[in-house]
């Protein structure tokens, strides 16, 4: 692995582990076993390798919120989107839970962010139709562009509503798992929409999303 690659790979790795703000270059560099010199001169800053963590979550999540050229969108499709934002929100759980305080630092990436959202909101709305003309989703009472809105905002909020209210302690970490419920809670808004051939494979897939949040009161 290039050495550009490890210091975004451990940069990665610290940030959700400590916190962004708890974790300084020179925390980087001795992770890798390596001077500060020598990380300087792939990074100017600590600003630049979290520019260089948003771009790359961007590309990831843009290239999985696409819809399939030359055929309708079906179950398998919808399991692969599910699968693909809990891997996200995982991955890159420093940027979800401190997206705001991360972009105000940088005008340039927050317009390039502002502009990412958008696009995503887009191909939200392009993947609930998709649905919709699959015969997953009923036409007659389903918006796919309410539906596209509240998905982005529901996933851009989630992790802070866990670190801000689900949380039991500080001490307490986020699981795999309470990003997973995320996803079921996306998923959870098309319960009244879908058609009956589709609701068995989507109540499957919810069981699947399901986790009890019995710290707030929520089963």
């Amino acid at each position: 692995m290039k050495t550009r690659d490890r210091i975004l790979q451990a940069s990665l790795q610290l940030f959700n582990e400590q916190g962004e703000r708890a974790v300084t270059t020179n925390h980087i560099a001795a992770h890798l076993g390596m001077s500060p010199g020598n990380l300087y001169y792939h990074f100017r800053n600590k600003q630049q390798i979290i520019a260089e963590l948003v771009a790359q979550y961007e590309a990831e999540v843009e290239g999985y919120l696409q819809v399939p050229e030359g055929r309708a969108l079906n179950l398998d499709d919808k399991a692969h989107y599910l699968e693909s934002i809990s891997q996200g929100l995982w991955q890159y759980r420093f940027l979800l839970r401190d997206l705001e305080h991360l972009i105000s630092a940088d005008p340039d990436m927050a317009e390039r962010y502002r502009q990412f959202s958008r696009r995503c909101v887009a191909s939200g709305q392009a993947i609930y139709q998709g649905l919709v003309d699959a015969g997953v989703l009923c036409a007659e009472r389903t918006n796919p562009s309410v539906l596209a809105l509240n998905s982005w905002l529901l996933m851009n909020s989630w992790v802070s509503f866990l670190c801000t209210t689900a949380l039991d302690t500080d001490q307490q970490e986020l699981t795999p798992a309470m990003l997973r419920r995320g996803v079921y809670q996306v998923l959870a808004q098309e319960l009244g929409l879908l058609t009956e051939q589709a609701r068995p494979a989507v109540e499957a897939l919810l069981a699947e999303y399901y986790l009890p949040l019995d710290g707030i009161g929520l089963s």
